[in-house]
């Protein structure tokens, strides 16, 4: 069913305040999906703070231009395109849908993204859906950082071990 020019407004407006508010954007075709397959993924996505969204190319290339991304073209995307809005991660959103693409083989794909305000291709936002996710780096970062304290521990510990097993063994001959 068409849309009138008041209902198209309100989805431009939405859209401009959704790409004003998100840390990243991807663009996915999902043609293939099956209403319970879109329902399912907008769960995973809802879970963790994104948003499955779905608009006519025309309104998002209005609403991404008006937001200072000019060089993305949405009507240049072949099929049905959602765009999920990444609001806590930036690497979220790209993680979902490429988890759920797998075990959903050919039913949904990326086609393009959009990271600081830049446009990105399908390969690279396949590059973001490979990256660590934030929990995971700042837990690499906490493990780099406590290496040294860690090492000098156990060095400290090793003097005391050998300062036991000297004394366990002068006992033992004393004895």
């Amino acid at each position: 069913m068409a849309k009138n020019k008041e209902q198209k407004g309100v989805i431009l407006r939405t859209l401009k305040k959704k790409i004003g508010e998100s840390k990243s954007i991807v663009f996915a075709k999902y043609d293939a999906l099956t209403v319970k397959e879109n329902e399912e993924l907008r769960k995973q996505l809802k879970a963790e703070n994104n948003e499955y969204f779905v608009a006519k190319k025309t309104l998002i290339d209005i609403a991404l231009n008006e937001n200072g991304i000019t060089d993305a073209n949405a009507k240049k995307f072949e099929g049905k395109v959602a765009i999920i809005f990444g609001f806590s991660d930036e690497v979220a959103p790209a993680k979902i849908v490429d988890t759920f693409r797998k075990s959903h083989e050919g039913k949904i794909d990326f086609v393009g993204g959009v990271l600081e305000n830049k446009f990105l291709s399908a390969m690279e936002v396949n590059a973001l859906a490979k990256l660590p996710s934030k929990q995971e780096l700042y837990g690499r970062l906490v493990g780099t950082l406590n290496a040294p304290i860690s090492g000098f521990v156990n060095v400290m510990a090793g003097n005391l071990r050998g300062l036991v097993t000297v004394l366990k063994a002068i006992e033992e001959k004393k004895a």
